[in-house]
């Protein structure tokens, strides 16, 4: 099945401050979408809205500190449900290298595309949230094209 992967190096001692922004209602808010809400714990459930564009529901199936956060898409666009986000975390030295990726994706189609940059965006967002305390999330995000 095809997937989105990116890996980005966040300049940080540890592996806490990222985790932190990944698996925390308040972090995951920073950085990636304002309109966060939820429960972020092993089974909760984690809405991420867009304004107008949309939502994605997640569940959360891992959350293992400092090291990973896994999702379950089980609501939003018909391509991401049933597909995975995950985001493994492995500290290099002054820089928690962040692994990630979005599987499961039936099909390569156009939104696969769009999505595969905004994720890039985005994970620039957490780099810059971690290094320098703001991120750029949604609404404030980088647009890319007429339908984000």
């Amino acid at each position: 099945m095809p997937e989105i992967m990116h890996r980005v190096a966040v300049k940080s001692p540890d592996s806490q401050a990222s985790y932190l922004a990944l698996a925390s209602i308040g972090g995951l808010a920073d950085w990636w979408t304002e309109d966060t809400t939820g429960e972020s714990v092993v089974g909760g459930q984690i809405r991420f809205t867009f304004g107008e564009k949309g939502f994605f529901l997640m569940r959360v199936l891992d959350l293992v500190p400092g090291r990973k956060v896994l999702w379950e898409v089980i609501d939003g666009p018909e391509e991401w449900i049933g597909t995975k986000v995950r985001f493994e975390l492995d500290q290099q030295e002054d820089y928690t290298v962040v692994m990630f990726r979005h599987e499961g994706w039936k099909e390569v189609a156009e939104f696969m595309h769009h999505c595969s940059t905004k994720w890039a965006l985005f994970l620039m967002s957490l780099k810059s949230l971690v290094e320098t305390g703001k991120g750029q999330p949604a609404p404030n995000d980088v647009k890319i094209d007429n339908w984000n």
